[in-house]
């Protein structure tokens, strides 16, 4: 009952977030709805777009497992050990901030880019006779509105920048965990929290090995990936120069805060 409680509080004192959350949700829905612009392709263009079409090695569906619902499950363990509720909502939280936030610049980037698959060809002529137009040189697909739809949101790679987000965000949640930048030179904590970033490494390799990616649609995804931690990372510093400025020297706590700060930046601190 305490837990609910403090966590009830908790989470309504931070209600734009999840609304803003809420919000960024129904956008990705709705991108994920409407139809990509579909890019010229002309005959010249197939040699490139004619690789097999198979099935994923990993599913749309285990993209959310791995990258959202198993950090959030390392969280409840933290919070299991330590009954921190502020660590687990805030954990949470960045970490729905991250996905989504990738999500949505994902997706708009797929829809406005339209690019082709590199199986588009079994896509769009399933009995392996291609049709052009006979006046612009356009494709004229005969297979399934959807695979087709599928085909022209080749970059950049979802399953590849929704892993980077959320993997990534348990990366810099297990280096506060485990103190990996204490200087002390453990590097079997290193190994630990970069192990999500390796799990997402071989999500993107499978996406290029399946023929769904090129290799740059993955190396976008993953810098996309990253970018919400770049962004966060910057305002914290910025937040900790703030502090720094406005610290009153005649205050006997300043030292103490100045000290503090210092060791969060160098992630000394784990909360």
């Amino acid at each position: 009952m305490a837990f609910q409680s403090a966590g009830c509080k908790l989470a309504l004192s931070h209600k734009q977030d999840w609304l803003i959350l809420l919000l960024l949700g129904a956008i990705e829905g709705v991108l994920n709805i409407i139809e990509p612009f579909h890019r010229y392709i002309g005959k010249d263009m197939m040699a490139d777009l004619m690789f097999p079409f198979k099935e994923d090695s990993i599913p749309m569906w285990a993209v959310p497992i791995l990258s959202i619902v198993i950090p959030i499950l390392i969280f409840v363990a933290f919070y299991l050990a330590r009954k921190d509720i502020y660590d687990l909502h805030h954990a949470i939280l960045g970490l729905m901030f991250a996905s989504l936030i990738t999500g949505v610049i994902t997706d708009s980037i797929k829809d406005a880019v339209g690019r082709p698959r590199p199986n588009f060809f079994l896509r769009c002529f399933p009995d392996k006779i291609p049709v052009f137009d006979v006046d612009t040189g356009d494709v004229l697909c005969s297979g399934d509105a959807k695979v087709i739809k599928e085909g022209y949101k080749s970059f950049p790679s979802g399953h590849t920048s929704w892993s980077f987000a959320g993997l990534g965000f348990l990366t810099w949640y297990l280096s506060g965990k485990v103190r990996v930048f204490d200087r002390r030179g453990h590097i079997a904590k290193l190994c630990i929290s970069l192990f999500p970033l390796l799990i997402a490494s071989l999500v993107g390799v499978t996406r290029v090995d399946d023929y769904w990616h090129h290799w740059t649609d993955v190396f976008a995804g993953g810098l996309i990936g990253w970018a919400p931690h770049a962004f966060f990372h910057m305002l914290g510093e910025n937040g900790c120069s703030y502090q720094r400025e406005n610290l009153n020297p005649h205050d006997p706590r300043s030292g103490d805060m100045s000290m503090e700060m210092d060791d969060i930046e160098s992630g000394i601190i784990s909360k």
